[in-house]
């Protein structure tokens, strides 16, 4: 049943993104999620044992989306709930969309790329080069390809409404208190952990499609030695499969709040002169394992 309801999601989403004039009127789901967790955050924490606090906050995002989408899942017309809000929970559209306006801007200049960029990585751009400012976009696709969408689609796969809400969940705290910081630290250990271990197979199965995507079977061996060496345990497959496939270098030194962090390049034996048709070819990628989801999907659907 729900690799049926998948397929019209994938193809709304796919079609409409983000509508403007519907999200300047009603709140996202995604920005209701983040009030959520900013209530938590304000009202937990402080004082002593942020880190059972920050896990009975997890628990409480886990219950109300899942509560959440059982509640929407059994009213009249459920089904049309669950494509709806799994359309608007998919970020394929406005994933292609962003990443091609980086490609778009560097063209006419490096301080448009770096002003386009700066909108979807949290890094330092304002001393980045050109090949810098491809290298963040082309990351950004692969990293978001798996969480945004392999990830969202998997879990309603596997679980349904709740399954993507509660994905989406806990990817939302992840990135809002999930950080190695003074105060998220401790309360946000539980959220960076559980995102961790939701994003295990969908990181690794975004590998897999983007080779597959590409045509890249000997893409295995590379990906297997670069992708342990991401300072994440998940982003590294995509990041290290779209490298891969383009034939560029990503990751590599990066400045965050003005230091300086030397890691270490992910596929180091591709070019370094990443530049716009290099975002191009991400951006062309990136549909290409949407189809392909599609079709796995509509293979899933048939088997059922």
């Amino acid at each position: 049943m729900s690799a049926t309801l998948l397929i019209p999601a994938l193809l709304l989403d796919a079609a409409f993104g983000e509508p403007r004039w519907l999200w300047s009127r009603w709140p996202h789901p995604a920005v209701l999620m983040g009030r959520a967790v900013a209530a938590l955050d304000s009202a937990w924490n402080h004082g002593p044992s942020r880190r059972l606090r920050g896990v009975a906050a997890v628990a409480v995002l886990v219950a109300g989306a899942g509560a959440l989408g059982l509640g929407l899942s059994s009213l009249p017309g459920g089904p049309v709930w669950e494509i709806l809000l799994a359309a608007v929970l998919l970020a394929q559209r406005s994933l292609a969309d962003h990443v091609q306006a980086v490609a778009d801007a560097l063209r006419l200049s490096l301080a448009d790329g770096r002003l386009m960029v700066a909108r979807i990585v949290g890094r330092d751009t304002a001393a980045m080069d050109e090949a810098a400012v491809a290298r963040a976009a082309i990351e950004s696709a692969a990293e978001n390809l798996s969480d945004g969408v392999v990830a969202p689609a998997f879990w309603f796969l596997v679980a349904g409404l709740p399954g993507i809400l509660i994905y989406k969940a806990i990817n939302t705290a992840d990135s809002m208190i999930g950080h190695r910081t003074p105060r998220h630290e401790q309360f946000g250990w539980a959220a960076a952990r559980l995102d961790d271990v939701l994003n295990l197979i969908p990181a690794r199965l975004s590998a897999l499609l983007i080779a597959a995507a590409a045509w890249r079977p000997d893409a295995a061996a590379i990906v297997l030695r670069d992708a342990p060496r991401h300072r994440s345990p998940n982003a590294g497959w995509p990041e290290a499969a779209m490298a891969v496939a383009l034939g560029v270098a990503v990751s590599g030194p990066r400045s965050y709040g003005g230091v300086m962090t030397d890691q270490p390049f992910v596929h180091p034996e591709g070019r370094r002169d990443a530049g716009p048709a290099d975002i191009d070819a991400a951006v062309r990628l990136l549909w290409r394992v949407w189809a392909l989801m599609l079709a796995l999907v509509a293979v899933a659907a048939v088997l059922a």
